[in-house]
This record gives C-alpha cells, structure tokens and sequence, in this order.
C-alpha cells in the first residue's frame, strides 16, 4: 500500500455552482486528511487562504479553465491575482487548438509566461489528454517542461475525459526528470488512484478525496 497517499491528492472543487459554504467544507476535508491542496476556482483563492492559514495543506486554482483559450496576458493576470490572493499553486490549461496546430512556440511562450508570472510556485500544465493523439501528448509534455513547468496534468474533468493509465505512462516517458505527473478527472475510488500512481503520477487530482483515504483506512 503507498504510504502517505493523503498527499498524493489534490483535493478539488471546481464546479460553477461552488458556494463559500462549499469551499469551507472542502477545506476542512483538506485539513482532517492533510491533503496536498486544495484545487478550487479563482474567486475563492483568498477564502480558502484564510481557511487553511497555519496549516500544511496548500491552496491551488486553475488558470485559464477549462477551454485554455483565453490569451496568454489574461493568463498571467489570472495567475498575478491569485498570487495576491495567497495562492501557493496554479494549474493552467494550454491553447489546445494551438498544439494542434503545430504553434509549438505559441504554447510554449504562454505557459512559459504564467510561469514568470508564478514567480517560483508551482505550475502544473493541463494538456486535456482528451483531444490529444499520443504523439501531441508527448509534444505537450516536453513543451511543458521546456517552458519551466514543475507538473504536466492530464485532464479539467469538463468534457468526457479522464485520466487515462496509458497517457500518464507517455507523460511520464517524456516528461523531464524534475518534472512531475498530475492525473486528473474519473478518479473516485481507491483502486484507481493506487492504478494511477504505479503508472507514474505524482499527485491526483479528485473531487473524491474524502471517499478515497475511508477506503485506504479500510485497507490498511
């Protein structure tokens, strides 16, 4: 069984409904089991903050979600506000239509300009596995560790996609040394989780944290 799998886990509410009752729920989840963060939407970055102030679960929100199609300098704005806010990590979409389009410079330059704009925390990349063939997954990658990311992250969980064993295999294959694994979306049992982490994920990001350390406690 992993040890410390509590911090494997990125505990996430992003739905557009989301309340400050939600956010304080999901806070207090996170500090009962410690996760690694909690992953919510921009505008309750500063709530969340002053919720887990002193303590060692950290605040993350996503950037220019789901589509990654907003420009690069709202990117970066997005990324300056949460920064403000108290925000420790960011997980940005790439401009997917540019990866397919073969404007490797384009995607390269816009995550590189978030993580400028991070200055030092963590960036995490969502390539959208989705929409990408194999090999864009493996350009996404090296893009994303080219660009000075710390993670590459597969999926938002806004469409039908999940995090998938064989794409964190090919992330994993192609992704720098230092650069770590984010699997992301469909992860809501403990099995899966423990499938994702022995292809080669570093961190899950899941809206079923609660259900899945109950299962592990279970386990052990």
């Amino acid at each position: 069984m992993i040890a410390k799998l509590n911090k494997y886990i990125d505990h996430t509410q992003l739905k557009p409904f989301a309340s400050a009752a939600d956010i304080e729920k999901l806070c207090a989840e996170a500090k009962a089991y410690n996760f690694a963060s909690v992953c919510i939407n921009p505008c309750h970055v500063a709530l969340a903050a002053k919720l887990l102030e002193g303590c060692d679960v950290k605040v993350c929100t996503v950037i220019g979600f789901p589509l990654g199609a907003n420009t690069t300098a709202i990117k970066a704005a997005e990324v300056e506000q949460a920064y403000t806010d108290g925000c420790d990590e960011f997980d940005m979409v790439i401009n997917i239509g540019a990866l397919k389009a073969g404007n490797v410079d384009f995607v390269r330059d816009d995550i590189a300009a978030v993580v400028k704009a991070a200055k030092g925390k963590c960036v995490k990349v969502i390539i959208e596995t989705f929409y990408l063939t194999p090999e864009e997954i493996a350009a996404a990658t090296k893009l994303s560790c080219a660009a000075g990311a710390h993670f590459v992250k597969t999926c938002t969980g806004f469409n039908e996609g999940i995090a998938k064993v064989e794409d964190v295999k090919i992330m994993r294959a192609n992704a720098s040394s230092n650069v770590k694994i984010k699997a992301s979306a469909g992860i809501r049992d403990l099995k899966t989780a423990l499938t994702l982490i022995e292809a080669g994920a570093d961190r899950l990001g899941t809206s079923a944290g609660a259900k899945i350390m109950e299962e592990y406690s279970n386990e052990k």
